[in-house]
């Protein structure tokens, strides 16, 4: 077994070192989520971590980790009698995020189950997990249905296995600790709202520190026995700091005064539920109690706030994670104790030890302008109405709204970005047919969940019984295998598999027109807010998201295909307009993109969103060009919707020729909100249908 990094040579990283030793002391805290970029340490923490836990007692020779004074009485592997117990290390044990749901919470044996009555049960990683880490690597990657599991173990502290009404409970207590890149998607809000405490990791910006980083590391890939050998006491001596939080936890008293300031915080930032609070409270007293004391401070108050709402304020993935500091300390200070119970509002205390890891309970003091600096609150948009609109739909290419100040850029026929619109719930968008993707719930497709619609032999491990067509397989058979009695005489080729349709998520891949004819003011900031609200659909609906942009003399990729909506939706914010319209080569290029995508992940279907007035006046015979363009998909069975941008009282009708070309549809802006158009999903398909036809 290879030799973890010490956790105590970490470099930097307060709050992430902080949040791991908090839960280490109370695991009733809920875990961690730890969002970063790569290269930040996130899963080397998390492993050096479960090095520092106490040992753990168990019963001897179970395998769901009971514990002797209180063994689980519906444990698989009891009743459990007194005596034989046994201790052992905590153990972290990792969900790949490509497990199957058999792997998670094990495996019951289907054929012995009807054919013997026996509870043949293979238990899976949650069991391992049991008073110990389960660790997610990428955890905003993991299977929905995965999430749906895990939000059930954590929500019941125990894990169910049925089967065709044979079920198996044990139970499944464990500190969930997550990693995640934001930049590869973000998580649903019940998971994330599952973590207790979240913090943000970077990488430091300081050349002292990164080459101490850089100095330790290459000693550990050096020696990595040698390395811990020389932190060994520092090692020790944060284990027995964290055994002596544990001891003083209990004693830890939680004021009234206190409780004012954690509940008056919660509702001055609008959390949802009560959740949020009850983590608050159990932060601060876990807080005093790694600082050595016995009653709660403001200070404990205002870090436990740090750590536990940021993630609990968003109301859409596209808003920035943080929280307001100098609201923060008002609240605090509005709901401040009078001191009749032991709580120091002014935030001072002799006793704390400055240099302990993760700051004797302090908040971090790190470089104002560093990484881990509170994000400045987000500047407002552009005003969608703050110079003439285009209203008379002229679609001449220039820069309506083009001033001296923007010299450079408008000498050049680019106008600079505006801000989207307020967006709006969109109709559904589906791909017709039925597909065999990742799940998700836009199209159509066969999945592991859903409405069973038929049966099948298995192929591989049975996961889903189809118990009326195993009955109906094996029945012919009980004479001839000797049947006697009330059982069922159950061979392997009698097991079925239960055949399910349930949603799939596709590619989203918008094609965004930012030529001139799409460069008024009003009218992009529309256009953008449609797109938008076409984002936001496609994070509730679990797809994967693309952004070509076409303008001047070409197109580009502006972000490839990615689960990550909130990079879509800064590329468009970010998006300048202006010049020509080459509609084909945008085409071309989304095709291109497609092509590629589709030797990566070739189960999921993708849909094509053309946002265009329909104009083509880039490239040698453009109108042309970009009908041949627009045939590939066609011919290719490519599901695609074009949103009609045209404005102004005389329409040319553009964009419904090209929805025709490329064998789709073609809609307005109006008509894509969902109150306003009730049929366009039918729409999609049919003309599809039509099409192919």
């Amino acid at each position: 077994m290879s030799t973890p990094y010490p956790f105590t040579a970490l470099v930097g990283q307060d709050d992430l070192r902080l949040a791991l030793l908090l839960n280490a002391v109370s695991p009733a805290v809920g875990g961690v989520l730890v969002r970063g970029e790569k290269g930040t340490a996130k899963s080397t923490a998390v492993r050096a971590l479960s090095a520092l836990l106490p040992q753990v007692p168990v019963v001897a020779g179970c395998r769901f980790s009971c514990d002797p004074a209180a063994p689980d009485p519906a444990c698989p592997d009891g009743p459990h009698e007194a005596g034989g117990a046994s201790v052992r290390d905590a153990r972290m044990v990792e969900l790949p995020v490509g497990a199957s749901e058999d792997r998670l919470v094990g495996a019951l044996d289907i054929e012995r189950a009807l054919a013997e009555g026996v509870k043949a049960f293979e238990p899976g990683l949650l069991a391992d997990a049991h008073r110990g880490i389960l660790y997610v690597d990428e955890v905003n990657l993991l299977h929905d249905h995965l999430v749906d599991l895990l939000l059930d173990a954590a929500a019941m502290g125990a894990s169910y296995v049925e089967r065709e009404g044979v079920s198996v409970r044990h139970a499944a207590r464990f500190l969930l600790v997550g990693t995640m890149n934001p930049e590869e998607g973000e998580l649903r809000p019940q998971l994330l709202d599952r973590f207790g405490l979240t913090v943000e990791v970077a990488a430091s910006r300081e050349t002292d520190q990164r080459v101490e980083v850089v100095r330790r590391r290459l000693a550990y890939d050096d020696d990595a026995e040698g390395f811990a050998a020389r932190w060994h006491e520092d090692e020790t001596a944060l284990r027995e700091r964290i055994v002596a939080a544990r001891a003083l936890l209990p004693r830890v008293r939680l004021g009234d005064g206190a409780l004012r300031q954690i509940a008056a915080t919660c509702a001055a930032f609008e959390v949802d539920g009560m959740r949020a609070d009850i983590v608050m409270a159990r932060t601060a007293t876990a807080l005093a109690a790694w600082a050595g004391r016995e009653d709660v401070l403001a200070e404990d108050v205002r870090q436990a706030a740090l750590l536990a709402l940021p993630h609990r304020r968003r109301r859409n993935p596209f808003d920035a994670p943080g929280l307001d500091e100098d609201k923060l300390d008002d609240t605090l200070e509005q709901n401040g104790d009078d001191g009749d119970d032991g709580d120091n509002t002014d935030g001072t205390d002799g006793d704390d030890d400055p240099d302990g890891p993760g700051g004797g309970g302090q908040p971090p003091q790190g470089d104002p302008d560093g990484p881990d600096a509170p994000a400045a609150p987000d500047a407002p948009a552009p005003d969608a109405h703050d110079s003439p609109a285009d209203s008379s739909g002229s679609d001449s290419g220039q820069d309506d709204d083009a001033s001296p100040a923007q010299a450079p850029a408008a000498a050049a026929g680019e106008q600079q970005a505006v801000g989207a619109s307020e967006p709006f719930r969109t109709k559904m968008l589906s791909v017709p047919g039925l597909g065999e993707g990742a799940a998700g719930r836009r199209s159509r497709a066969r999945t592991e969940h859903g409405r069973t619609t038929g049966a099948r032999r298995p192929q591989g491990a049975l996961t889903k019984l189809h118990l009326a067509a195993t009955v109906q397989a094996a029945a012919p058979h009980q004479r001839a295998r000797g049947r006697s009695g009330r059982g069922l005489v159950v061979r392997r080729d009698d097991l079925r598999q239960a055949t399910r349709e349930g949603r799939e998520g596709n590619l989203v891949l918008f094609v965004v027109d930012a030529s001139g004819s799409m460069a008024a003011r009003k009218r992009m900031s529309a256009v953008k807010g449609a797109v938008l609200s076409l984002l936001l659909d496609a994070y509730q609906r679990r797809d994967k998201v693309g952004l070509v942009t076409f303008r001047g003399a070409d197109a580009e990729v502006a972000l490839p295909p990615t689960s990550s909506v909130d990079a879509a939706a800064a590329r468009l914010e970010t998006l300048p307009t202006g010049g020509r319209t080459p509609l084909a080569a945008g085409l071309l290029r989304a095709h291109e993109v497609l092509r590629v995508e589709r030797l990566r992940d070739p189960a999921r279907r993708p849909l094509v969103v053309v946002v265009t007035d329909g104009r083509a006046t880039g490239g040698v015979e453009p109108v042309a060009t970009a009908g041949r363009a627009a045939r590939l998909f066609g011919a290719a069975g490519i599901a695609s919707v074009v949103v009609d941008c045209e404005f102004g009282p005389v329409r040319l009708g553009l964009a419904g020729q090209l929805a025709g070309e490329l064998g789709g549809t073609a809609v307005t802006l109006d008509e894509l909100r969902a109150e306003s158009i009730a049929g366009l999903v039918k729409d999609v398909q049919g003309h599809r249908m039509r099409s192919v036809a």
